[in-house]
């Protein structure tokens, strides 16, 4: 219900912006179909990429590598995983709700989109080029150490 509701507020403030400048609205819309056509591709080979994961490791097999009974171990495969993926968050965040519907524990997925966001061991030549070596290492190990800060907390709030 609260989608419709969503939906229906968009488009009553898109009839209010058409009315009130047409040309800006209609620059507006092509901007944003752009931005949708250059987003499309990269988000459906996520999404196929974590489906054929999903078909492949059921819901047990999730649960005994980064379930909440996994404890440590599987905190530690999450963060790693999400420091070496690049995924943007539009895409990592319903990412990590399937992972959670399938079995995955809080802590885990916790440390996976926190070590995600914020260690970019793909991105780091580049960041080496415009920060030096120096800088890129410490931020992405304090980033990477943090992630754990960060699944820690979210235990204690979620309480698994």
């Amino acid at each position: 219900m609260n989608n419709y509701i969503l939906y229906i507020f968009t488009i009553a403030l898109l009839v209010i912006s058409y009315f009130k400048d047409k040309k800006k609205t209609k620059i507006a819309l092509k901007k944003a179909w752009k931005s949708f056509e250059n987003i499309l591709p990269e988000f459906l080979g996520v999404i196929m990429l974590v489906g054929l994961l999903l078909a492949v490791l059921n819901a047990e097999v999730i649960s005994q590598i980064i379930g909440s009974e996994s404890g440590l171990f599987g905190i530690v495969i999450s963060a790693v995983v999400g420091a070496v993926t690049l995924i943007p968050g539009f895409v990592a965040f319903p990412t990590a709700a399937m992972l959670l519907n399938n079995g995955a524990g809080y802590m885990q997925i916790g440390a996976f989109v926190s070590s995600l966001m914020m260690v970019g061991i793909v991105t780091a030549p580049v960041e080496m080029k415009y920060f030096g070596k120096r800088l890129t290492i410490l931020r992405n190990v304090l980033a990477f150490f943090f992630s754990f800060l960060v699944a820690y907390i979210i235990g204690k709030v979620v309480g698994g």
